[in-house]
C-alpha cells in the first residue's frame, strides 16, 4: 500500500460513514484521472503482478462494502423516523372516535349547571377530569380559540359569517361551535367557528 493511501486510511478510522464514502469516491476519481493520463497498453496489463491485481480487487469489494454500510445507515435513520411518526398518530382513529363523547361530556356537564344539583354535578365532573386527563396523557391537546381571536384558515373551520356584535369583531371569531383538538403537532379536528363580517 502506498504511503498516501496508508494516510488516508489512517485519517479515515476516525470518521463517519459519510466521510469516508467521500474519501473513497474521491480517490477513486483519482485513479481515473490518472488512468486517463497514463494510458495503458498490453505489455502494463501483464507487468501487474497477483498481489497487485488482488490488491485491487480488495480495494473494490472494501468500496462496495462502505457504500452498502451507508445505504444501511441511511436505511435504519429512515426506518426510525418513520416509527417515531406512527408511534405519535397510531391513537388518531381511537381519538378521533372519543372526541364526539368528550363533547357530550361537556354539553351534559352544562346542562347540569343549570339543575343546580350539586352531588349530581360533582359525580360527572370527577368522571369528565379522568376522561380528559387519559386522553391528554395519551397526547390529546385542546385548541384554545375563543371570541376575538382572529381568524385563520389554515387552523380553524368557518361555518357560518354573521354580522358582527361589535366593530372589533369584523373579521375575528365571534363564537366557537366546536372545539378543536390536537395530537402531538397533528390537529385531528378542526375547531368550528362562527366569524363576523
Amino acid at each position: 500500500m502506498s504511503k498516501k493511501k496508508k494516510d488516508i486510511r489512517e485519517e479515515q478510522q476516525g470518521q463517519p460513514v459519510k466521510d469516508q464514502v467521500e474519501d473513497v469516491i474521491d480517490e477513486a476519481i483519482d485513479e481515473v484521472e490518472k488512468d486517463k493520463e497514463e494510458p495503458k497498453d498490453e505489455e502494463n496489463q501483464a507487468e501487474l503482478t497477483e498481489e497487485e491485481k488482488l490488491k485491487e480487487d480488495l480495494q473494490k469489494e472494501k468500496d462496495k462494502f462502505l457504500r452498502l454500510f451507508a445505504e444501511f445507515e441511511n436505511y435504519k435513520r429512515r426506518t426510525s423516523k418513520e416509527r417515531l411518526e406512527l408511534f405519535k398518530t397510531a391513537n388518531q382513529e381511537v381519538m378521533t372516535a372519543m372526541l364526539p363523547v368528550l363533547d357530550d361530556f361537556d354539553r351534559a356537564l352544562n346542562e347540569l349547571r343549570k339543575s343546580g344539583e350539586e352531588e349530581l354535578i360533582h359525580g360527572v365532573e370527577l368522571i369528565h377530569n379522568k376522561f380528559k386527563e387519559t386522553l391528554n396523557s395519551k397526547g390529546l391537546e385542546a385548541m384554545n380559540v375563543k371570541e376575538g381571536d382572529a381568524f385563520d384558515s389554515e387552523i380553524h373551520e368557518a361555518i357560518t359569517q354573521i354580522p358582527a356584535p361589535k366593530d372589533k369583531l369584523k373579521g375575528k371569531i365571534v363564537d366557537v361551535v366546536e372545539r378543536g383538538y390536537k395530537l402531538g403537532e397533528r390537529i385531528i379536528r378542526f375547531p368550528k367557528v362562527v366569524t363576523g363580517k
